[in-house]
């Protein structure tokens, strides 16, 4: 038995030493063909390299994007989202020439048909990150399964993905997209065209702009809006009218937090009137220089005030019928 103890410590030391020399020698690999891939960053595989990229021991992270870029499959989501992973791949080997222990590679299904199959993928794109499954940071969890994008979710953008591998891993890759010139262009185009537009057209508008009566009506037609209930209307889909149960319609809404769609265009039209009746008594009265008249129009619109208000309060008794106040004529 004393022969056997040395035997078992060598069996447990090159248990131990085997994988992370393994590890090691495929790090090594995958990193040698990441700097001489012609996608920069992105390492192009087959059958044999997806499978011993993917498989344990890892001391490194892969993200390998399954893909069809072939035309022959139509796949517009491939082809959406092939640059946005060129672009993630070229980000990270732009500031870790080595990889750093963070690989991107890439299996086209005209490559890889027996990698497919075997996986069972009738769709594409899939990606996969496999984290590392020795070191301190092991997912046990996920040491032969590996994590999935979601491009339902997320759909095709290079943050997503970059958003995933942090979340994992330790790794946390940047994306920088470069400028876009045609786009600055284009908004700048659009810029000095609307710029010389206006410089056109200014001094048409300008009367109009400043009109204090266009911007007085404005304000106008925006407290009726809101003070009658419309945005309540828009938020609520309170309806129109509703069956009085007798065969007939009722239009006012019992209570003071509900209300109907035609008994807010009531209470706004009474609103207007009021409105207009009190501007043209402050405004437009003291012009009238026959005094006859000016006493005539001054009756003629405290009169509408006073059916007005009435009107108003009159209503708010229907809706709640312990409403204290009243005003003749209605009560």
């Amino acid at each position: 038995m004393r022969f056997l103890a040395p035997i078992v410590g060598l069996l447990s030391l090159a248990s131990t030493l085997l994988p992370t020399t393994l590890a090691d020698s495929k790090l090594s690999k995958f990193t040698s063909l990441t700097a001489g891939s012609k996608l920069k960053g992105i390492v192009r595989l087959n059958d044999a390299l997806y499978t011993e990229l993917t498989t344990a021991p890892r001391n490194y992270a892969a993200v390998v994007l399954l893909t069809a870029l072939d035309k022959r499959f139509s796949c517009t989501l491939c082809q959406e989202f092939q640059p946005e992973y060129e672009l993630l791949a070229k980000s990270w080997i732009a500031k870790h020439k080595t990889s750093d222990g963070l690989f991107f590679g890439q299996l086209d299904f005209a490559d890889a048909k027996a990698t497919f199959q075997r996986l069972q993928l009738t769709t594409a794109p899939i990606l996969y990150l496999f984290p590392p499954t020795t070191g301190d940071n092991v997912d046990v969890a996920h040491i032969g399964t590996p994590y999935q994008f979601d491009f339902t979710q997320h759909g095709t953008p290079a943050e997503a993905v970059a958003h995933l591998i942090s979340q994992h891993t330790t790794y946390a890759p940047p994306v920088s997209r470069p400028f876009d010139y045609v786009k600055f262009g284009g908004m700048a185009g659009l810029l000095l065209v609307a710029i010389t537009i206006v410089s056109i057209a200014f001094s048409i508008i300008k009367p109009i702009i400043y009109s204090r009566n266009l911007w007085a009506a404005i304000s106008l037609i925006a407290v009726l809006l809101f003070t009658s209930g419309h945005m309540f209307n828009h938020i609520r889909h309170v309806p129109y009218v509703v069956n009085d149960g007798r065969g007939g319609i009722s239009y006012v809404a019992s209570g003071f937090s509900n209300q109907f769609g035609l008994e807010t265009q009531i209470v706004a039209i009474v609103y207007a009137l009021l409105a207009f009746a009190t501007i043209s008594l402050a405004m437009k009265t003291p012009r009238i220089e026959n005094p006859t008249r000016q006493k005539a129009v001054i009756l003629i619109w405290n009169a509408i005030l006073l059916v007005g208000f009435s009107f108003l309060m009159n209503l708010f008794k229907q809706k709640n019928g312990s409403y204290p106040f009243f005003l003749p004529p209605l009560f």
